[in-house]
């Protein structure tokens, strides 16, 4: 049977096979790991659905697949014989039409951005007229890598190894050319560039992240929206239950569990902020999983907070203690980064005061607190000294107008200025 990759999150359609941990020909029991995979979302090791014998990796290691293609092949007792399978009298068609998201490889079927899409398998006897390939994508790490060291662009190389490969003759031969058309640079110049600048090679993950935010500003209508919230409350609410809670839960209480629970109810009464855009068709989400964005090591990841409406304070600061743990330490799974449908930025741990969040594609709306800060307002015509933070929301103009977006606002900033001493933790 074919293994194919799994889907990793709404806004994830392709990885990276980073490394194989088995061979052809090893035995393999059913939640073994099997390949080590990159995306923008998480680092993973991929298990084996099955039990049996890996028979032939389809995937090199080094290379781009979109999420539902065939990586790998398992022989499995319950696959059928040779026999078995010339005797079938039909094969599957395929549609006029593969769909209108995904796309469609040999011996693959159509994936969308979720996973879904019409099942489609095109077969060696299938008389679907192809456009010539005029290269092989794939290339070797050992190629891939001289090409990064050396700033190539593989598709300007024309490739001379089997089925038109780039090979690393090919790419000693371009740069040989390279440097004979070039202009000479005078060597004052030379050195003065080695001595000012630093080239720093991009990650495969800085790659995604940055291929994911271009899509989002890209794709997605983004307007804005800020207010300022009196926190005062808030603050002083922390300050009496930290104690008490990191000795009950071995954990710090931070402002992010309390900013969560406040999101989670105002999206119950504003459904379009919790929603993603289908063409022609806005499809509102029946859970809450707010993502919670991550500085990691390697880069920004967005773990989820599933169902986060049903949890408490208390609840949701474990929820979310547990998951930045696995972030930092590079041990999210799938389910971890799995069907967000709201983000939550915190910029204010960084200091800024003011920011506009780029949208979590396919999400409809992303929201960022900044630093707390203590300054003078007015209060019934006095002045007083408030502790105050801006909260930006940035959102999908095509799903909703000023009018939304303002009630859910104003349903945020009530829902954090009502936070006191009263409110319940647990």
């Amino acid at each position: 049977m074919k293994i194919e990759l799994p889907q990793v999150g709404e806004s994830v359609t392709e990885g990276i096979i980073g490394k194989w941990l088995v061979s052809v020909g090893d035995e393999i029991r059913k939640y073994d790991p099997l390949v080590e995979v990159i995306t923008d979302k998480v680092n993973m090791e991929m298990p084996s659905p099955v039990t049996g014998t890996l028979t032939a990796i389809l995937a090199e290691e080094g290379i781009t697949v979109p999420m539902g293609s065939a990586i790998a092949e398992i022989s499995t007792s319950e696959d059928p014989s040779p026999e078995s399978e010339d005797s079938t009298p039909n094969k599957m068609q395929i549609p006029d039409s593969p769909g209108t998201t995904g796309i469609l490889l040999k011996n693959t079927a159509p994936v969308g951005p979720t996973g879904s899409g019409n099942v489609a398998v095109r077969t060696d006897d299938d008389e679907v007229e192809q456009e010539p390939r005029k290269k092989n994508p794939r290339y070797s790490p050992a190629v891939q890598r001289l090409a990064d060291s050396n700033n190539v662009d593989l598709t300007k190389i024309e490739g001379t190894g089997i089925n038109e490969r780039v090979t690393r003759k090919d790419i000693e031969k371009y740069l040989k050319v390279q440097s004979t058309e070039s202009p000479k640079t005078p060597f004052s110049q030379q050195k003065e560039n080695l001595i000012n600048d630093q080239i720093i090679n991009v990650s495969p993950i800085r790659k995604m992240i940055a291929d994911n935010m271009v899509k989002s500003a890209t794709l997605i209508p983004h307007a804005w929206s800020q207010v300022e919230i009196d926190v005062s409350n808030m603050v002083l609410a922390r300050t009496n239950a930290v104690a008490d809670f990191r000795k009950n839960e071995g954990i710090n209480l931070t402002f992010l569990p309390f900013v969560l629970n406040s999101v989670s109810q105002a999206l119950k009464n504003n459904p379009l902020l919790n929603s993603s855009w289908n063409e022609t068709q806005i499809i509102l989400k029946k859970q809450i999983n707010i993502g919670i964005a991550v500085a990691a090591e390697e880069g920004l990841v967005v773990p989820v907070v599933h169902d986060a409406d049903l949890l408490s304070i208390a609840g949701l600061a474990r929820k979310v203690h547990e998951l930045t743990e696995k972030a930092r330490t590079g041990k999210l799974d799938l389910q971890d980064v799995q069907g967000g449908t709201f983000t939550v930025n915190n910029t204010g741990v960084l200091g800024s005061t003011s920011s506009q969040p780029l949208i979590n594609y396919p999400q409809a709306a992303i929201v960022t607190t900044e630093a707390i800060i203590k300054k003078p307002v007015v209060i019934n015509d006095a002045i007083a000294i408030r502790s105050m933070m801006n909260m930006c929301l940035s959102f999908d103009h095509r799903i909703m107008d000023g009018r939304e977006v303002g009630e859910f606002n104003m349903v945020m900033k009530n829902n954090i200025e009502s936070i006191d001493n009263s409110t319940p933790i647990y």
